[in-house]
Formats: structure tokens, C-alpha cells, sequence
């Protein structure tokens, strides 16, 4: 999240990426009191609930943006990164840097955290934990982000697009990028529909991840994140509200009318070609109004901010296990999934930025994140 081998920061964006984490917090939270995704602890199962459908809701609005707008900050900063360096200390850097926090979460937070999962099952947590290492269970989790990025960044190196300045890119060609957005997603899941894991990532969301991650390259000399033109930000914003309700509106007259009925995880139906293609029309509205807000309201990053930004990569490493264990701890309170979701997500966000900073305070895990 941040890297520290940039020189000349943006205040704008370094917050913008510290706030993002804090989403993915509370994301995961909504999952774990009735949204629907994976995770490790689910304490209310999603179901027809007004409350369970608000944070379905959040959820899929967040899946439209919040991971794709990650991976553009990242291939913004990408192009800058590695103009400093020759490309083999670069993918040394890229491999310490990305690679390391991806291995340890993997063979210890990761099983760390299913094992804390397990405890609401009745099982014990060390038995659990030392029999998933005996089996050399290797979890990914969230890292999947950093697995996919580590990909992408060594992609680049090979690939190494030209990034002359250019002009912020067209309606027309922003359009165009949310159609071949649209139509990849619908294609790639018909083969990994969402919810279906590769390598541990779930490919059916790549299409925006890539085609943003290398928007970011491209627009790295010309500052496009730092210079969002305000018509177009102002168009795309009037199509995110007016396309937001549509997905919905699908899911909800599909038992009334069946041609609207399928399953928007992928296939061959109308569910699945509304849900690819409203993702972008949603996505690029929110991403210009993010990042031209963040841009104008932070020209430096107060105390509390420039912590949290500094924490930011730590907090997205160890969240899981300490999600887990706050949700574990009042599990017993019969509460609202709104009110466990609010109480929940906020401890859990407080109680990682103090975690956060208490690890950085360590040389060894301060050079490398």
C-alpha cells in the first residue's frame, strides 16, 4: 500500500489508499454479519433480512471499485518505481517487498486465522492450527491482492509499456474501456464464475483489475490520478446513480418476470451480462469522484492520517485474525447484524491501527513494509 521507495508522495492518494484498507475492514465485516462473500467467520448467513440485504448491498457496490481502484493507485506508482532502479533490483524490491508479507501470512496468519475460525465450531485453537500445518496448508486469504499484484508488477517489467504524457482519456475511450471491461468479466465467468477460486484469486473480477492496474501505467507522467477534468468526472458520476439501482431492480422483478432470472455469478443469462457490465458503469463514477475529493481535501496529511497511512499495508496483512477474534469475543451478545456490523468493523479498525503501529516499531518489519 505504501512504498516508501517513491520519494515525492500525494497526500491525496496516500489517504485515499488508507481509507480504501479501512473499507476492506469493514467489507470483510459486512461478510461476516450477512453479506454475501467468503470469509473465514460468518455469524449471521445471508438471508432475505432487510438488515443481511444493506450489507449485501454495501458489499457489491465495494466489489465494483474498491480492489480495482487499489491495483490503478499501484499501477500509477509503478512506472515512477521502477524509472530509479534496473530491473533486476526492482523485481529484488518488488519480491521483498510484496513476496515476504504474502509468505507469512501464508503459512502463518492465514492458518492462524482459520484456526481462531474453528474455535466457533468447537474445536481448539492450537490442535487445529498445528494440524493445518502438519498438512502444509498454505492460505492466501486477502493477500490474493498482493499475489495479483506481485503478478501484474512483474508483467510490467517484462512488458514495459512506453508511458509518454498524454491527455486524461476520452468519454469515448472510457466507454469503451467499461464495455471490453464488461464483456471480459461476463467471459471470464463462464469458466470461473465469482466465488470460484484460481491460484487462490478469483479470476471472474480480474477483467477491471487489469484493465486499471494499466490505465494506472499509462497515466503515471501525466498525473491522471492527480487530475481528474471535472466534466467528465461530473458525467460519470450522474451514470454510477443512475446505473446503481439497475442490478437491483434485476434481482428483484427476476421471480416476477423469468426472463430477468439467473444467477450473477456467471453463465449464460441476462443476471450474469447486467451484472458484468453494471460493474464499470458504477466502478469508473466512483473511482473520478474518490479521487478528485481525496485529491482537493488532503494537501497534506494531517497526524492521524499520516499514521494511518503509514499503517496502512500492516493493517491489510493482519486484519483477518483480529476481525475474527473480536466478532468470536461478544459472538454470545444477541445484538442486530447492523449494530455487530458498526461495533464490530470499528474495534476492528481501531484495534489494527494500534496493532499496526506496534509492529512497525520493529526495524526488521518496518524496512520491509
Amino acid at each position: 500500500m505504501i512504498d516508501r521507495t517513491i520519494p515525492f508522495r500525494n497526500a491525496g492518494l496516500d489517504a485515499l489508499r488508507a481509507a480504501l484498507t479501512l473499507l476492506v475492514v469493514l467489507h470483510h465485516t459486512a461478510i461476516t454479519y450477512g453479506a454475501i462473500g467468503g470469509w473465514y467467520y460468518r455469524e449471521v448467513p445471508t438471508n432475505g433480512r432487510l438488515e443481511t440485504q444493506i450489507l449485501v448491498f454495501f458489499c457489491t457496490v465495494n466489489q465494483t471499485f474498491f480492489m480495482g481502484l487499489f491495483f490503478l493507485i499501484a499501477g500509477y506508482f509503478t512506472p515512477p518505481a521502477m524509472a530509479r532502479k534496473m530491473p533486476a533490483e526492482f523485481v529484488k524490491d518488488r519480491l521483498l517487498r510484496l513476496g515476504l508479507p504474502l509468505l507469512i501470512f501464508g503459512v502463518i496468519i492465514g492458518p492462524a486465522t482459520i484456526a481462531l475460525a474453528a474455535v466457533a465450531r468447537g474445536r481448539e485453537f492450537g490442535a487445529t492450527l498445528l494440524s493445518l500445518w502438519a498438512r502444509g496448508t498454505f492460505e492466501i486469504g486477502p493477500l490474493w491482492f498482493v499475489e495479483a499484484l506481485l503478478i501484474f508488477t512483474l508483467a510490467y517489467v517484462v512488458v514495459r509499456p512506453i508511458c509518454v504524457k498524454r491527455r486524461f482519456p476520452s468519454n469515448r475511450i472510457m466507454i469503451l474501456a467499461a464495455v471490453v471491461t464488461g464483456v471480459a468479466a461476463f467471459g471470464l465467468r463462464l469458466v470461473w464464475p465469482v466465488g470460484v477460486n484460481a491460484f487462490g484469486l478469483q479470476i471472474g473480477f480480474f477483467a477491471s483489475y487489469v484493465v486499471l492496474f494499466v490505465a494506472g501505467c499509462a497515466g503515471a507522467s501525466a498525473g491522471w490520478l492527480t487530475d481528474v477534468p471535472d466534466g467528465q468526472r461530473n458525467l460519470w458520476r450522474r451514470i454510477t446513480w443512475l446505473a446503481m439501482p439497475v442490478l437491483p431492480s434485476v434481482v428483484l422483478l427476476s421471480p416476477y418476470m423469468p426472463v430477468l432470472g439467473g444467477d450473477t455469478a456467471g453463465g449464460w443469462n441476462l443476471q450474469a451480462v447486467v451484472y458484468a457490465a453494471w460493474e464499470p458503469m458504477v466502478a469508473w463514477g466512483i473511482i473520478l469522484s474518490l479521487l478528485h475529493g481525496f485529491h482537493r481535501r488532503f494537501l497534506r496529511l494531517g497526524p492521524i492520517w499520516m499514521a494511518l497511512a503509514r499503517r496502512a499495508f500492516t493493517i491489510f496483512i493482519i486484519h483477518p485474525p483480529v476481525l475474527v477474534a473480536i466478532a468470536l469475543a461478544w459472538r454470545g451478545v444477541a445484538a442486530p447484524p447492523l449494530l455487530k456490523f458498526a461495533v464490530t468493523g470499528g474495534m476492528t479498525c481501531l484495534a489494527c491501527f494500534w496493532i499496526a503501529g506496534l509492529l512497525l516499531r520493529v526495524p526488521a518489519i518496518r524496512r520491509i513494509v
